[in-house]
């Protein structure tokens, strides 16, 4: 069985597939994407919804670890009423932000065709945010609002991002934590809920905001919640744990060259080819 995970990193999760499966042989060679810089770097067929320059530009004018990526993924997103909630309370906290936006749940046409201009993108978008928050936020420059797609890892990697509200997918899990950057998780399907579990209870690197979209959410916890990870005393740990896992990342990878040794992950996949070529 092979795994986009590191061993050192859920060593429980591991332990319980091992038992449940009863498959020793178990290789672990993530992360499966890239860790030293993130230039250019998209996922294939994606159109952004903002210039590399123009986002990057933006983080540039934010203090260190002061903004709030979210993104629920490619596939999942939250009711009107969430989002509501969630603009009222970033606004009301004043947190700089990088928000990717996507209709909500039960908007006829969710899969329409894509719009090509900013003002189509900004009609669309105020339909389900507060009257005039796009036009505050950009005149006081406190968030970027993005259509559909962003350049994740980008953002990720920038220094002024400080959390990341996410659905805690596991490719965005490992992204986030590659670059040393706590989470605040809301899953929505499938293992996300587990993966939430995890980084909260083992890792220490995540507070869960929100659980699917059957819940409500009031914007008074988004602001809790928030400032609880941007400026408060857990924020700082959960920043130290993350920077421990993405620790954890480079070395499973990591080969050298004065000894020869190498990482966990790189001898789960020298163990793999040797698998394949003696079958």
């Amino acid at each position: 069985m092979i795994c986009n995970t590191i061993e050192e990193l859920e060593p429980l999760g591991l332990q319980a597939l091992r038992a449940v499966t009863g498959i020793n042989n178990i290789c672990t060679i993530g992360p499966l994407i890239p860790l030293h810089g993130a230039k250019l770097y998209q996922r294939a067929g994606k159109k952004l919804g903002i210039k590399h320059e123009a986002c990057l530009q933006w983080l540039d004018m934010q203090p260190e670890h002061s903004v709030v990526y979210i993104c629920f993924g490619s596939q999942s997103t939250i009711t009107a009423a969430h989002m509501l909630a969630l603009a009222e309370g970033l606004e009301s906290y004043e947190i700089p932000f990088v928000w990717v936006i996507r209709p909500p749940f039960g908007t006829e046409n969710y899969e329409a065709k894509e719009v090509d201009h900013e003002d189509d993108e900004k009609q669309k978008m105020q339909k389900w945010l507060p009257q005039g928050f796009i036009e505050r936020i950009t005149s006081t420059k406190q968030g970027l609002l993005v259509w559909r797609w962003a350049p994740q890892l980008e953002i990720l990697t920038h220094k002024a991002t400080g959390a990341f509200l996410s659905h805690c997918g596991w490719n965005s899990t490992l992204e986030s934590l590659s670059r040393g950057v706590p989470l605040i998780g809301w899953p929505m399907a499938a293992e996300q809920f587990f993966n939430s579990k995890m980084l909260e209870e083992e890792l220490g690197v995540l507070v869960e905001i929100n659980r699917g979209i059957e819940h409500e959410l009031e914007s008074r916890e988004v602001e809790r919640v928030v400032k609880e990870v941007i400026s408060g005393e857990k924020g700082k740990e959960m920043r130290n744990r993350a920077a421990i896992c993405k620790e954890i990342m480079r070395n499973a990878v990591a080969k050298n060259e004065e000894s020869g040794q190498k990482g966990s992950s790189l001898r789960s996949l020298d163990k793999l080819v040797n698998f394949f070529m003696n079958h």
